[in-house]
């Protein structure tokens, strides 16, 4: 079960539930990252619209994201809103619950390499990761770039088993971006001036997790293609490498320029 280190959600949080119980007022939900905790939908929150039979829009069984209204610990009880989910915010919760239940699976996996159980994994490791990077995931991701100095404060025993998970079973998320540079020059050496200023591009980056391509279009121009963990690296690497051909094939008496294109 995904679970949340604080064993309540706050006013505002979004939630995914699963409808329990349906009756005529309202609906019970079974919060689905807080064990044990319960909510309550009333019909004036189903939906944005008059209700006049509530499942039409709700049954048992029923999984959805909702949003707190208010949080009563000491009687146990959580209001809860699906009328006031939006359609950006439901699909973001839905894709972070998603997340979520593949986190759990790694940690799961990493806990049966050293005989621990997943509730060992979430109070040893899982939390410290939601604690400093927002969710478990997230954490599982910043693991595979940064290697084990991510892990810094959890048990010893636990790197080895969660580096190697996060490893063989994460890939991180990238971008593409493209752009063109054109590159001319009169002289008889020309086509080994222009081969030259694109070995000048390619120099920009020894970065493994960016990967710069060129490739040969038509004359004068040329594709360059980047592909990195996110936009504000792909748009530096992009435009250094396209200076650096420019740079080159003018200082050889040649003309060049970038033309940017996002694909």
């Amino acid at each position: 079960m995904v679970r949340k280190k604080d064993p309540y959600p706050t006013e505002g949080d979004l939630v995914i539930s699963t409808i329990s119980k349906v009756s005529g007022h309202g609906a019970f939900a079974k919060l689905d990252e807080y064990e044990g905790k319960d909510g309550f939908i009333h019909i004036s929150e189903v939906a944005s619209i008059w209700v006049k039979n509530i499942r039409d829009y709700v049954r048992e069984g029923q999984k959805t994201v909702a949003k707190v209204l208010s949080v009563d610990q000491a009687r146990g009880h959580i209001d809860l809103s699906v009328r006031r989910v939006g359609d950006t915010q439901r699909t973001n919760k839905t894709q972070e619950w998603k997340r979520e239940q593949k986190a759990e699976k790694l940690l799961e996996r990493a806990a049966a390499e050293i005989g621990k159980t997943v509730d060992d994994a979430y109070n040893e490791v899982g939390f410290f990761l939601e604690e400093n990077y927002g969710e478990v995931y997230t954490g599982l991701e910043e693991v595979v770039i940064e290697g084990k100095s991510v892990l810094e404060g959890v048990p010893v025993e636990w790197v080895g088993p969660i580096v190697k998970v996060a490893g063989e079973n994460i890939v991180l998320p990238t971008v593409e971006i493209e752009g063109f540079v054109e590159l001319q020059i009169r002289s008889g050496d020309g086509v080994i001036k222009i081969k030259e200023a694109l070995k000048e591009a390619l120099k920009v980056t020894s970065d493994q997790d960016v990967k710069l391509e060129i490739s040969y279009l038509s004359p004068p121009r040329y594709r360059v293609h980047v592909t990195a963990p996110d936009y504000k690296s792909a748009e530096e690497v992009i435009k250094q490498s396209a200076e650096k051909a420019v740079e080159y094939i003018i200082s050889q008496g040649g003309e060049g320029r970038f033309i940017r294109d996002v694909k």
